[in-house]
């Protein structure tokens, strides 16, 4: 028997049903109409709209075909409203609503959309058993951005706060509140019942004994942040809503000249250097708000391995330059830069364009992050970052995890001979990232590259066996013989999907939709599913 999921919109959330297909029965998922509503407890409205769905589905390549043929579903699913508790006028206007919710237009912040009446935002439906009221789009973020379309996900290119994409209501009163802006709370506070902000987010609410914590946290998060503010996500000022970017940002508050800071830092100009390069603005588990990652001679006060005594303001270092005080430590990594199969141009230059010799959030330091630091050279994945769909390892956690930044054997610098080797690391089933518990990391690649200890939550892993399995059961995912011609045909993951981002769900090559027009690109004869020409050719 053949299982599938079934996922359908039906009042306004989305319902998944199991369809099992077998030789004698035929069960269905179902909508029961239920669903939870900020408005209140919803009740349904009378007559019901049943959703037929017509699903023909076919089963397995290769070995055999199976047919299901055509299933009708038929999805009841009622139209959901808010039951009015008093029956209203079909031609009710705005001065009888505010008769009972007066409330909604008072208060310290008050949506200016009050002005425009009740009616331009809700709609009163009235039958013969009861009114109804509902808003006059389908979802509550759809009725902001009419308005506010400005902040529509849709026009933005850039990072865009999460919340901000499809539920303003979580962040926002859409009447009055005693808050700027009709937020829900205030956005300082050390406690989420206190603090907005710390409804989703945790900075600085448990530091660990002998942590830190900014004690700029106490003036509210939006003294740092303006959550609306987007761009450049490879830029930390859109990446993070900042107000300004950091070094201006913290010059805000800190004075560079000032004895106490220059002191910290040795007597080394740092007034033009990223803060947050070495220092977590929200909260550490080290003194003085380290970053999690910290080179060791930096750890550890070792400043005079690298430094002379500044001079006229002006970093002096140990050696003629950064790349060669690298080395006296980091041999092994300039062999493999000078050796390499395959050479990495960027790696020949210094190694501070890429690395912060002091810290960093992630292993490795790279500065300003992961991503921005090769995007830099590579302008065109740059432009790859604008689509919508984004490979989570190539702009979240950084080139280095498929690619040997410094050089190696592999076409491309990838860290495995072949493209499937490389993906199924993380998407195939027998995927083993190793622990590092006291780093709170995983590492994959045998050790080379270490990845947050949460990463692979994200990560889907594929039912392949003996090389079959994905998208459909058995179909192969790698070099596979054409059984009418006996010709060898070439395949792998990209074949099929971009490796760094698509416009289309899945990131399918050239941007084309997840659907049968995709599929027919190879198997061009719907009767046989074998017979097969990969890219059309």
């Amino acid at each position: 028997m053949e299982t599938y999921l079934l996922s359908v919109r039906c009042c306004g959330v989305d319902q998944v049903g199991g369809i099992a297909i077998g030789k004698s029965n035929v069960t269905k998922g179902h909508c029961d109409g239920k669903t939870d509503s900020p408005l209140g407890h919803a009740e349904h409205a009378s007559n019901s709209n049943a959703v037929v769905v017509l699903w023909s589905a076919a089963v397995g390549l290769m070995s055999k075909v199976y047919w299901a043929g055509l299933l009708s579903v038929a999805l009841v699913c009622p139209l959901i409203a808010v039951k009015h508790p008093v029956p209203l006028d079909p031609n009710v206007d705005a001065a009888k609503c505010l008769e009972c919710h007066g409330d909604k237009t008072r208060g310290k912040a008050v949506h200016s959309a009050m002005k425009m009446g009740c009616l331009s935002c809700h709609e009163v439906r009235v039958n013969k058993e009861a009114t109804h009221v509902k808003l006059i789009t389908a979802t509550a973020s759809a009725l902001c951005f009419t308005c506010h379309s400005d902040k529509s996900p849709s026009s933005i290119k850039g990072h865009v706060h999460p919340p901000a994409v499809r539920d303003c209501l979580k962040c926002h009163d859409p009447h009055t509140s005693a808050n700027k802006d009709q937020l829900l709370k205030a956005v300082s506070g050390g406690t989420k019942d206190e603090n907005l902000c710390l409804s989703c987010h945790s900075m600085g609410v448990d530091v660990p004994k002998g942590g830190s914590r900014h004690a700029a946290l106490d003036m509210g998060c939006d003294s740092c942040h303006l959550i609306h503010k987007s761009g450049d996500p490879s830029q930390p000022e859109f990446a993070y809503h900042l107000t300004k970017q950091a070094p201006q940002l913290c010059l805000d508050c800190h004075d560079a000249s000032g004895q106490g800071l220059r002191m910290a830092h040795q007597n080394q100009p740092f007034g033009n250097a990223d803060c947050i390069q070495c220092h977590d603005p929200h909260q550490s588990n080290s003194p003085k708000l380290m970053q999690a990652f910290v080179h060791n001679p930096f750890e550890n006060k070792m400043c005079d391995s690298c430094h002379q005594p500044a001079k006229d303001g002006k970093v002096v270092l140990t050696a003629a330059d950064s790349k060669a005080v690298c080395i006296t430590c980091h041999e092994e990594q300039a062999k493999q830069i000078a050796s390499a199969k395959v050479q990495h141009p960027g790696a020949q230059g210094n190694c501070t364009d890429c690395h912060n010799p002091h810290a960093g959030k992630t292993p490795g330091f790279l500065q300003p992050n992961p991503v921005a630091a090769c995007l830099t050279c590579h302008p065109e994945q740059a432009e790859q970052a604008k689509k919508r769909y984004l490979h989570q390892p190539a702009f979240e956690q950084g080139c280095a995890t498929c690619h040997a930044a410094h050089g190696g054997d592999n076409a491309h610098l990838l860290l495995a001979k072949s493209v499937n080797t490389l993906c199924l690391e993380c998407h195939g089933p027998d995927s083993n990232p190793q622990k590092l518990e006291k780093e709170h990391l995983v590492a994959i690649f045998d050790g080379k590259v270490k990845l947050p200890e949460n990463y692979f939550r994200r990560v889907p892993i594929l039912p392949l066996n003996y090389g079959l399995g994905h998208p459909t059961e058995n179909h192969p995912v790698s070099d596979v013989t054409n059984l009418k011609t006996k010709a060898l045909v070439a395949m792998n993951c990209l074949t099929c999907h971009q490796p760094h981002a698509g416009n289309e769900q899945g990131m399918l090559v050239s941007d084309q939709k997840n659907n049968m027009s995709f599929c027919n690109t190879c198997h061009f004869n719907p009767m046989n599913l074998l017979d097969v020409r990969v890219g059309g050719k």
